[in-house]
């Protein structure tokens, strides 16, 4: 892989420390993918943020690393609200132990504001490159936006981060973009639809890249929970709406009857918002909270800055007895781990048994909220 004079000689550690083992993750990654070069990119999005997935280790790595980032950079969820943590059961080890984590990567000036939806805080400009992780992010900014991302391990955006460029490989190329599978799905889709056929299509697709017909409109929250699913099940980082093939391609047909993913047991607790909630999203749920109160925990997760944005629907939520949760989510905070859990994600339901260790059920928004709010 080509590398200019300031890139040789951050490599050989002119530098810093720092930006010379970002560096050699950069170039290594370059040479393994086949990278011509590095190419810039204007943000990025880092992973590994949660004490409960990251650990020891992970801690200890960030404390010994030195430098600024050269681009905004953001996080992904973290293990606790920053704030609630007492309310949510965390012990004061875990949240010292997150927030040292937090610290290190303050100090590196990173945004501390811990989200799986950055999309909202830096949205990138269709076409431009960015070297985000959280899998949902990526499908959503290559899918949604059109911007141009690979699915970065944590280790890779940081040192995205730290450098402002990354290899030139994968989805930053036309040419690994272009749809190698039709999906027609013959019938129409709402809410949490659009999760469930994500869930049982990443199964299917894999690395493919789909291009989906739809009957329906889907709107960009219903886009957002059909690529954060398929990125769960499958490794699917990039899809298209409507657009038209000109290869012959496989062609996988839905009907209504391969969705029935849909169940219903008595939770201990309802989880809603992975990835984390819209302001449109928030808006729906208290209006189906409108008038009542919760008898079961009913947990909502989203950004702070989403909710700093919309403190009068906070408060409607939380009116009910419903906890908005921030900078977490259910699928990397110990508070969650354990519980019979209801969601309306496809992509909490793919995680929950094996990350949070617990007996997960998937059903509509409105069924989630009856259910939290009945005896």
């Amino acid at each position: 892989m080509y590398l200019n004079c300031e890139e040789e000689a951050t490599l050989n550690g002119e530098f810093g420390t720092a930006k010379q083992k970002a560096m050699e993750i950069l170039t290594a990654l370059g040479d393994i993918y086949g990278a011509d070069k590095l190419i810039t990119v204007e943000s990025s999005q880092v992973a590994g943020v949660s004490y409960k997935t990251i650990g020891e280790a992970g801690l200890e790595y960030l404390t010994q690393l030195n430098g600024r980032v050269a681009i905004p950079t953001t996080l992904n969820p973290m293990g606790m609200d920053k704030f609630k943590w007492k309310k949510l059961g965390i012990s004061a080890d875990f949240h010292a132990k997150q927030m040292e984590i937090i610290d290190n990567y303050e100090r590196l000036g990173i945004n501390s504001q811990c989200t799986c939806t950055p999309y909202y805080k830096f949205k990138p400009l269709r076409g431009s490159h960015v070297s985000w992780s959280e899998s949902s992010a990526v499908s959503y900014a290559n899918s949604v936006l059109g911007a141009r991302t690979n699915r970065e391990g944590g280790p890779s955006a940081l040192a995205s981060a730290l450098i402002g460029k990354t290899p030139n490989y994968g989805y930053h190329l036309d040419k690994n973009r272009i749809p190698t599978l039709l999906i027609k799905v013959n019938f129409k889709l709402q809410d949490s639809d659009y999760g469930a056929l994500g869930y049982i299509i990443g199964k299917l697709v894999g690395t493919n890249v789909p291009s989906f017909f739809f009957v329906s409109v889907p709107k960009n929250d219903d886009l957002k929970a059909l690529g954060a699913s398929m990125a769960a099940t499958g490794a699917v980082a990039l899809y298209h709406i409507h657009k038209i093939i000109e290869r012959p391609v496989d062609i996988i047909e839905v009907e209504r009857g391969d969705l029935d993913i849909y169940s219903f047991e008595e939770p201990d607790i309802v989880a809603i918002g992975c990835p984390h909630c819209s302001q449109s999203e928030l808006i729906k749920i208290a209006k189906l909270l409108e008038g009542k109160k919760v008898k079961k925990q009913l947990w909502i997760c989203t950004s702070r800055e989403v909710a700093q944005m919309c403190p009068h629907i906070i408060k409607a939520i939380e009116n009910s007895g419903a906890e908005v949760i921030c900078d977490t989510c259910m699928v990397v905070s110990p508070a969650f781990e354990g519980r019979k859990m209801m969601v309306n994600s496809g992509k909490a339901f793919a995680y929950g048994p094996s990350l949070c260790k617990s007996r997960t059920f998937l059903c509509t928004t409105k069924g989630c909220i009856d259910a939290a709010c009945s005896a």
